[in-house]
């Protein structure tokens, strides 16, 4: 696993710098999965490939894998022009884990560049604590208010700017450590 983790974050590093993430749809599955298998082709056989196993984490079962295909069009089909919008968009998205793995440091990707193209912002990662993620995630399925609000508070308009990123995918991966890892 240990390997998996240290080369994605490679390639999510390197992704910053390249012309592949411009060329990435944004705001759709198609986008997600493109992301999915940038950072994970070659280290997981269902890189970029939508699930067809039900999954859970910590005893939330994530969108039924018979439905999901029907979920994610949904999903796709919301509306992204205002920055609650993006978040409820971003929470439906998790709720499905289109995945088997990857989700959340792919989605987090996801979300950054659909406020880069709508609002021309994007999340300063390191501005939001692993904890206060997770625990506003748990709640998303029911109310995105404290995901928003949380959201909110670390968004800059520094989209090009490189340590951004670069932060943004450190705090990624490490919201993903195991220790406390709940979503």
């Amino acid at each position: 696993m240990q390997d998996i983790d240290e080369t994605s974050k490679k390639r999510a590093l390197k992704l910053f710098e390249s012309e592949i993430l411009s060329s990435f749809e944004v705001g759709t599955t198609k986008g997600l999965q493109q992301i999915h298998e940038y950072l994970f082709g070659g280290l997981y056989d269902f890189a970029g490939k939508i699930r067809e196993l039900n999954i859970s984490k910590d005893g939330f079962r994530f969108a039924n894998a018979l439905y999901l295909k029907n979920a994610l069009a949904e999903i796709e089909k919301m509306p992204e022009d205002t920055f609650e919008e993006i978040i409820d968009k971003y929470a439906e998205m998790n709720i499905a884990h289109p995945f088997m793995e990857g989700n959340g440091r792919s989605t987090r990707i996801w979300l950054d560049l659909i406020l880069k193209k709508r609002l021309g912002r994007c999340v300063d990662w390191s501005q939001v604590s692993k904890n206060d993620y997770f625990e506003a995630m748990i709640r998303s399925h029911v109310k995105t208010l404290e995901l928003r609000e949380l959201l909110r508070t670390a968004l800059t308009d520094k989209i090009n700017d490189r340590e951004v990123f670069m932060k943004g995918v450190e705090q990624s991966y490490y919201y993903e450590e195991p220790d406390d890892y709940r979503g």
